[in-house]
């Protein structure tokens, strides 16, 4: 008697569960993504070897340009927010409530304290050509302002957060030695000698076998 063959079928995959997976981790990096802030001045940095990662928060960057300008820069709106209070009550300029709205935003800048205001009356999308003009963060020995936004910015930090700020300072691969020498001066001088260099990572090189 022969025998009876039984009827296959081929096998079926539900990819529903993988699909809706998908969508909900697409979801989730959209949400929780944080797009770096447009830079105020572009700076190609040099390569090392060192890997070692900044924190990502409670930084403070100074950044030198190739036209020996500085820029200054912390990553918490709130800590900007209550060093721009400080920083206005020693130099005596007041800011509208909108301006230092406006300031809390703001990543990076290179006017004085006396020039911000005009900075941020101005719309986002038309700052460039200002950024463009500035002469940087004062910090010559008669008018050292950027020693002061460093000072009351960590302050203000370790007020709020309860925790330390830490220093970058990011240099133009063809930015003047002496200003980038000036800069660590002004830190030294006011016993602020930990800081960290901003560097593109190159790879290291092997050794001969």
């Amino acid at each position: 008697m022969p025998k009876v063959k039984p009827h296959r079928t081929s096998p079926s995959l539900d990819m529903t569960p993988m699909v809706d997976l998908a969508f909900l981790l697409v979801t989730f990096f959209m949400l929780t993504t944080k797009f770096a802030p447009d830079e105020v001045v572009v700076v190609d940095t040099p390569s090392s070897i060192s890997d070692i990662k900044l924190p990502e928060s409670n930084v403070i960057t100074l950044t030198v340009d190739k036209n020996k300008r500085v820029f200054f820069g912390v990553d918490a709106p709130e800590t900007r927010k209550l060093a721009l209070q400080r920083v206005a009550a020693k130099y005596g300029v007041n800011f509208t409530a909108d301006q230092a709205k406006e300031f809390s935003n703001l990543p990076s800048f290179g006017v004085s304290v006396g020039q911000l205001g005009s900075l941020l009356d101005t719309p986002k999308e038309e700052r460039k050509p200002l950024n463009d003009q500035a002469k940087g963060v004062p910090m010559d020995s008669l008018n050292n302002q950027l020693i002061d936004w460093v000072i009351e910015t960590r302050k203000a930090n370790l007020e709020l957060f309860k925790k330390p700020t830490y220093i970058a300072v990011k240099g133009d691969g063809q930015a003047d030695v002496p200003t980038v020498q000036r800069l660590i001066k002004v830190l030294q001088e006011r016993d602020i000698n930990r800081f960290n260099l901003i560097t593109d990572l190159e790879n290291k090189p092997v050794a001969a076998q």
